[in-house]
């Protein structure tokens, strides 16, 4: 039976949806003021592997996803550019859906868009006002934390501990707005000309926290299956969603909470925008394959932190190599046998014992390294008793059915070899010789790994560059 780690309880949890055969899954999107890193990258990875397992043992998936088109870095990033919040926010939404697609994620259900749900935020409000779980202060309008009886059980904090936390990360003005420093923004009245929208309690915009809360309970009802987002939004984000959430509606919000871990960069730091340890996801799909990419990104368990450096990426290359020629392989001696082979049998009952094992791997809380290790032991037994052996062309399909399979679940469209003639060649070796030239060897790296992934080694030789195809 499928088990999911519940950040709530702590604990893996059997997984028991609300409908019998239907999972409601709502995942925090991106602020959409800049192009995404690969560590957010990750979190979208991370729940569409979710999403593809589940729909693999038989569950329809309602997915819904948002976008987060307005905050105070949108503002600040329109103001800088010269644009309004709205044309910043319809570029960024249509270079992150490209992105990702490359990467083979699969389109959401539904996809939410904060400014779209004005008049239902502000009800929300309204309505946790009325019950007493909200007060307007000076413009604004807040959230009475403390009213909530078990905040701080989603992130395991003591409200002592976020007390003091709260009165350090407030700034002055705001504080004086606050009943109590732990109350939280639902709505932040306009400052001077920025976006605003009417409403009873002055012109204003919703607080970062209600906006998910409120597309959640719009799109897929009071309480959903999952929700899911990256470990840094447990507190203060996920928190505040529950809180709030929970306060309206008396039900509970989320049945299980998922967190994925962050990207680490060296020194084990986190990837992000604020450190400017980042490369986003646009700019590696320059570098890399994108199918890749994706490999490198879901490799890993998702509550364990993944390294990104030169080390893992050429570990990641290695085993996705290993991948990626057998199932060419594999396919090009099916493709070249004749219909009439033998009937021996080459191992059905393994194929069904690793179907199995990969199932209960998969079970276990998503386990995919568990579940690339009896992938792996795939891959040997097929080079070695599979192809070129007797075996019928059913078998030989069963066998192939279930590496597609898998593939699926870890998003991988089936390999192929990228063609790349002479000339395109020499093009990124001159642009190569250049960046090292004017001692850009970052771009040189990247040239000769992009190089590599197309199966193109180099040399650097007294004479120039040479290249051979493997």
């Amino acid at each position: 039976m499928l088990k999911i780690y519940n950040t709530l309880s702590r604990k893996k949890e059997n997984f028991t949806p609300i409908s019998k055969n239907q999972v409601t899954m709502y995942v925090c999107g991106p602020t959409v003021y800049n192009d995404i890193h690969i560590g957010n990258a990750r979190s979208v990875v991370a729940f569409d592997t979710v999403r593809r397992y589940l729909m693999y043992r038989g569950y329809q998936v309602k997915y819904v996803s948002n976008f987060t088109d307005v905050d105070d870095r949108m503002i600040d990033r329109a103001a800088e550019e010269n644009v309004t919040v709205f044309q910043l926010a319809d570029r960024v939404i249509k270079g992150y859906e490209h992105d990702v697609s490359q990467i083979n994620v699969l389109p959401v259900t539904v996809r939410t868009r904060a400014t779209q749900f004005i008049p239902q935020i502000i009800d929300f409000i309204s309505r946790l006002i009325e019950k007493g779980y909200a007060y307007k202060s000076e413009g604004d309008v807040y959230f009475r934390t403390r009213k909530f009886q078990t905040y701080g059980e989603l992130s395991d904090q003591s409200i002592a501990d976020l007390v003091v936390g709260a009165s350090e990360h407030v700034n002055l003005e705001e504080q004086s707005r606050k009943v109590d420093p732990l109350d939280f923004a639902l709505w932040k009245g306009q400052k001077g000309d920025e976006i605003a929208w009417d409403s009873p309690f002055g012109k204003g915009r919703p607080g970062w926290h209600i906006e998910c809360s409120v597309m959640s309970i719009s799109e897929l009802g009071e309480t959903i299956d999952i929700h899911g987002g990256g470990e840094d939004l447990k507190f203060p984000h996920h928190e505040n969603e529950r809180a709030q959430s929970e306060s309206l509606t008396e039900e509970p919000f989320v049945h299980y909470w998922m967190h994925n871990a962050f990207v680490t960069t060296a020194g084990d730091e986190k990837m992000s925008k604020s450190a400017g340890n980042f490369i986003t996801l646009h700019e590696a799909l320059k570098t890399y394959d994108a199918n890749f990419l994706r490999f490198f990104l879901v490799q890993t368990n998702y509550r364990k932190p993944l390294q990104y450096s030169k080390d893992s990426i050429a570990q990641a290359k290695r085993n996705y190599d290993r991948i990626a020629e057998t199932s060419r392989n594999l396919k090009a001696y099916i493709d070249g046998i004749e219909p009439t082979k033998t009937d021996k049998s080459n191992g059905s009952s393994l194929v069904e014992d690793f179907k199995k094992r990969f199932v209960e791997a998969m079970d276990d809380d998503f386990n995919i390294q568990n579940a690339l290790t009896i992938v792996f032991e795939y891959l040997r037994w097929i080079n070695k008793e599979v192809i070129n052996q007797l075996s019928s062309l059913d078998e030989l399909n069963n066998i192939q059915n279930l590496l597609i399979d898998w593939l699926g679940i870890l998003g991988l469209s089936e390999p192929k070899t990228e063609e790349i003639t002479d000339q395109e060649i020499l093009d990124l070796i001159n642009q190569r010789d250049a960046a090292r030239e004017s001692k850009d060897f970052k771009l040189s790296d990247e040239l000769r790994d992009r190089l590599l992934n197309l199966g193109i080694s180099i040399e650097d030789t007294n004479n120039g560059t040479k290249y051979t195809k493997k």
